[in-house]
Parts: C-alpha cells; structure tokens; sequence
C-alpha cells in the first residue's frame, strides 16, 4: 500500500473527508492533485501548492474546468494513476412526491454528475496509460429507500450502480473501480446538527480513508465494482 511515483486525484478535496484522504495517500508518498470548488477553502486546508501536490479551484459541474484541471495534473505529473470521487453532500428532502427539481437536481448533480464529469476526463487517462484505480463515494442509506431521503437516496444508489457499471467495463483494461458506503461521517458539522448523537458510533474520516487507500493499492487489485460498508461502531 506505497503510493510513492503515483498520482493521485481527490475531488472535494477541501472537505472533512478529502483532507482525510489527501494525508492518507501523502504519507504514502503519492503526489496528489487537490480539486474542490474553493480556491480559498483548498489554501486553508493545504496552505499553497509544491512539487508534490497541484491545487485546482474547479467547478465540477462543468466538465470543461474539470478537463483542464486534469489536463493541467498531466503537464504537471505526466500520469494519473488514482481518482478518488469524494466530492458529494447531503440535504434531507420532500416527500417523493413533493420533490422539487430544485432539490432533486442539486442532489444528482452533486453525487452523481461530478462523478461523472470526473470520470469521463480521467478515465481516457488511464486506458492510455494501461490502468488505474477508482474509488466512489456512496452511503450506507442507499442500500434502500428511506423516508424523507428520496432524492438523496437515489443520487447515492446512482453511484453505486455507475460504480458497478464502470466496474464490468474496464476491469479488462487493468482498471479497478470500486465504491465505499459510509453510515455518518463524524465530522464537526454532523455534530452541531446531531448535538444528541454519540459521534463514537460514526465513521471517523481517517477510518474511511483507510479504507479507500486499499481499494485503491495495488492490495486490492482483484477487487472490482465492490461497494465496501464502512460503518463505524453503529
């Protein structure tokens, strides 16, 4: 589980989770390329860039930022050789049948089509280069339909199945793609909205991180479209 001449690519990087995983994979040795929509939020999470780790403010959301972040990790590292898809959110919803689309489609954007934009620039990437690894953010509540989580619900399962999907279609082109469903992450937001909550049956961020280096080293190279449970002690 050494990183070290690897490349490695974390959207949301500026988030609880994905400052988690960029120090999971630095003490490894990768170099890493740190996307998140907020250059403000990426420099007071990471201070400024260096040999080792590209900052990149980019809008997901928009596929051509997100080609030029990637285009710019390649001039830089010359191979991308890890994607980690952590950019993602939470909002509770309508009833289904009161969804609007304002909720529906900040959901499916946020978990479902930056994982998509992401994929589609780094993906080419990697069968040029003869493989890579791919690890997704889904969680544990898409397993199944919840009330009040519709939307939300159903951006996560997306994940899952694209996961499953991107699985069976380049597991013979030496790409491993997997995903990890997490109950509550113990982070200080989670905490001020649940203040009753025992944070000690949660997820900490450095166990899910732990998690997803595996799914992306070489340890678990006969490891395709699996959605890992990280559940904490709940």
């Amino acid at each position: 589980m050494e990183f070290a001449n690897r490349t490695v690519v974390i959207t949301g990087a500026a988030g609880n989770l994905g400052r988690a995983v960029a120090a999971a994979f630095a003490s490894r040795g990768a170099a890493l390329v740190l996307l998140d929509r907020s250059e403000e939020a990426l420099r007071k999470a990471y201070g400024s860039g260096d040999e080792r780790r590209l900052l990149a403010a980019v809008d997901l959301l928009d596929a051509a930022q997100v080609e030029a972040a990637v285009a710019s990790a390649l001039a830089r590292f010359s191979r991308i050789d890890v994607l980690c898809n952590i950019a993602g959110g939470f909002r509770m919803g309508e009833a289904v049948h009161e969804t609007s689309d304002a909720t529906w489609n900040f959901l499916m954007d946020l978990n479902a089509r930056t994982l998509l934009n992401a994929a589609r620039a780094v993906v080419p990437q990697m069968l040029a280069a003869g493989g890579g690894k791919i690890v997704n953010v889904g969680a544990a509540s898409a397993q199944k339909g919840v009330a009040q989580m519709g939307t939300y619900v159903a951006s996560k399962s997306a994940v899952i199945r694209l996961t499953e999907t991107m699985a069976a279609e380049l597991r013979e082109k030496n790409i491993n793609v997997n995903c990890v469903l997490p109950t509550i992450i113990d982070t200080p937001e989670n905490r001020a909205a649940m203040p009753d909550a025992d944070p000690k049956r949660w997820v900490a961020p450095e166990d899910l991180a732990s998690v997803i280096l595996f799914l992306a080293s070489d340890a678990a190279r006969a490891i395709h479209g699996a959605a890992v449970p990280v559940a904490g002690l709940s």
